[in-house]
């Protein structure tokens, strides 16, 4: 009896240690994201929630990681255990083909395999296609990868097309849930989003990661995100530091081993949309303005720069770099970006040491050869970034800590044309007073970031869909603006001036400019007066018909954007020509300014937006297909446009 009054004290004295300080932190967090929900962003007590929250999650976090399910473990005939350190979904490219794998990282071994197809009911098994003992396991370095096979990259175009059909099948799911639809069109709908996100899941990523066995077979796979490449590599690297022995399996231990995976496996489903359960965060829609300010903890001088990547479709994206910062140990970069995000739950900063060894570059563009020096991740929660000031954080990586700053603008807000106050710049301002105060056909503004485009910026990998840093935007937007706002006086600048500053400029930030000029007119490019009549030519089935209609919408432009258009469609034609060098084919060309030079103004607007998830709705794939449609057509000169005004009027 005294025994087990002994056995119950101690048990109650481990959970009043152990387990009830965790559950009064998990309750404190669960309130605080409550208080958070319900407290105005501009009280002075919100942004100390915000750190108290964070703190209460780092730690519950920190404790999970030390409570990691990975511990369960297989154990050898040998008597020895084997631990699962890692495993996840990696596209392998086997006999010119990809395919979707399951990935295995075990203590002493890493195990490739499928999931085995298996009839309903039935206990779900994996297949092992093959499998490295890590003693075995070396990568290749750059000068051997020189003599793998090319990767073969899907163009960006095809997966654009993609993503329209997946978000435009997303938006169906809703329609019929909100008309409490039937559930079998519901279920088409899904198992039809779910293979059209399993192929952009198959065929989006582009970095190459290889191994090798020192037995002479080689293997590569996939991937999209630098960030997860280097995740497997330290992961590998670090058990390889462990006095390993190779060794061979046999077939039943091989067997066992395979059948372990199915239990032992931490990643349960293909990430995509469609496996998430309705409850589940879409994730945030709109633009995400990032400030990178600074790095330190470097022990010694490099060339350093921070990629910043989002998720995206079940996948992370590379979305934004800053400068090169040389020879320092303190980079101050200060760089604003404007990211779009796509449904992204997650922002990740990579730091890097850039290589200038030329021996050492790689001839696959797609092989990263700059060092890693550090890489974090944050989660984009909607309550602490949903707020009109600038959030500032710090990530800690590898002893090294990067500070930036964040702020969030749905997709709502961004979608606002805004006339601008002050009609005396060009930003904000009719194209048409532009053009009249200057004396010009099209506005210096669109001239000069083409011209400087089209000098050293046509050969630029991805020139136009890259973020050029948005503080170097500004800053010629405000030298445009004041050299229209000052004309002919005094403090008017130099146009030599300005020529300079655009050649000293980073060409994405030129060609930024150019889009932000486009996206804050006050009405579009195309007028809000012809949108509808632009969205229903494009739908027309018959070519006779369509060519018509088009080019008489074209007619029907007033002479400034007419110009203008015709203007920039020959420089886009020019881009793309070089796409064998800058990737960017028309159709990247017309998804990126389709949308810029067609939709509609605020008041206009009403009732062609659905949900802010809708980025790619389907009012902004008919504005692709508008511009996509004059960019594939021959030349269109002005004068024989106007020449045909009359005919055309008369056959109507």
């Amino acid at each position: 009896m005294e025994i087990l009054v002994i056995i119950r004290l101690c048990c109650n004295c481990t959970y009043a240690l152990l387990y009830k300080p965790i559950d009064r932190v998990t309750r404190s967090t669960l309130v605080l994201h409550d208080l958070l929900k319900h407290t105005p962003s501009d009280h002075p007590d919100y942004p100390l929630l915000q750190d108290a929250l964070r703190i209460s999650q780092n730690f519950l976090s920190s404790i999970n990681e030390d409570i990691d399910p990975r511990r369960t473990a297989v154990t050898t005939p040998k008597g020895e255990t084997r631990q699962l350190i890692k495993d996840g979904f990696l596209v392998e490219l086997s006999e010119g083909s990809r395919k979707l794998r399951h990935v295995f990282l075990f203590t002493d071994v890493l195990l490739c395999a499928k999931l085995k197809k298996t009839a309903v009911g039935k206990h779900q098994q994996y297949d092992c296609k093959w499998y490295v003992p890590l003693a075995d396991l070396v990568f290749p370095s750059p000068e051997e990868s020189e003599h793998c096979p090319q990767v073969h990259v899907i163009p960006d175009h095809e997966l654009e097309d993609m993503k329209m059909k997946i978000s435009a099948i997303k938006s169906e799911v809703q329609k019929e849930k909100a008309n409490k639809g039937q559930s079998r069109a519901i279920e088409r709908l899904k198992k039809k989003m779910f293979e059209n996100e399993f192929w952009l899941l198959l065929n989006s990523p582009a970095i190459p990661f290889r191994i090798h066995n020192r037995n002479g077979k080689s293997y590569l796979f996939l991937l999209s995100s630098d960030y997860e490449r280097s995740e497997w590599r330290e992961a590998i690297q670090k058990l390889q530091k462990k006095d390993l022995q190779a060794f061979v399996l046999s077939s039943v231990e091989l067997q066992v081993l395979t059948g372990s995976c199915f239990k032992l496996r931490t990643v349960h489903n293909i990430p995509v949309t469609s496996n998430k359960d309705d409850d589940e965060s879409p994730g945030l829609y709109g633009f995400l303005h990032v400030i990178v300010h600074s790095a330190k903890g470097f022990k010694q001088s490099a060339n350093l720069y921070c990629t910043l990547e989002v998720d995206s479709f079940g996948y992370f994206v590379s979305k934004a770099k800053t400068r090169v910062f040389r020879d320092t140990t303190e980079p101050q970069w200060n760089e604003e970006f404007e990211i779009e995000l796509e449904g992204s739950q997650s922002l990740r900063i990579l730091c890097y040491e850039k290589c200038y060894d030329k021996t050492k570059l790689n001839k696959d563009n797609n092989e990263i050869v700059d060092k890693i020096m550090g890489k974090g991740q944050i989660q984009l929660d909607p309550q602490a970034v949903q707020t009109k000031n600038w959030h500032m954080d710090v990530i800690e990586m590898n002893g090294i800590k990067v500070e930036f700053s964040m702020k969030f603008t749905s997709r709502d807000m961004s979608l606002k044309r805004t006339p601008s106050k002050k009609q005396t710049g060009v930003f904000g301002v009719k194209i048409s007073v532009v053009t009249k105060r200057e004396r010009s056909k099209v506005p210096y503004i669109v001239r000069q970031c083409i011209e400087e485009v089209e000098k050293r910026g046509i050969e630029e990998v991805g020139i136009y869909r890259i973020s050029g840093v948005a503080t170097d935007i500004q800053a010629l937007k405000a030298v445009f603006d004041a050299r229209s706002a000052t004309r002919g006086s005094a403090l008017w600048p130099d146009n030599k001036d300005i020529l300079v500053m655009l050649s000293d400029m980073d060409i994405n930030a030129i060609a930024g400019t150019l889009k932000l000029y486009f996206r804050e007119l006050p009405e579009p490019l195309l007028t809000d007066r012809l949108y509808p009549a632009f969205m229903e030519g494009i739908a027309l089935s018959d070519p006779a018909a369509k060519e018509n209609c088009m080019m008489h919408l074209l007619r029907s432009l007033p002479d400034p954007n007419l110009i203008t258009f015709l203007f920039l469609l020959e420089h886009l034609k020019r881009v793309a020509e070089k796409e064998p060098i800058n990737k960017m084919s028309l159709h990247n060309l017309a998804t990126v300014f389709g949308p810029t030079l067609l939709r509609p103004s605020e008041g206009e607007s009403k009732g062609h937006l659905t949900l802010a998830s809708d980025i790619w709705s389907h009012d902004v794939m008919a504005q692709v297909q508008v511009l996509l449609y004059y960019l594939q057509h021959p030349p269109i000169s002005f004068t024989e446009l106007k020449r045909n005004t009359l005919y055309f009027s008369t056959d109507v």
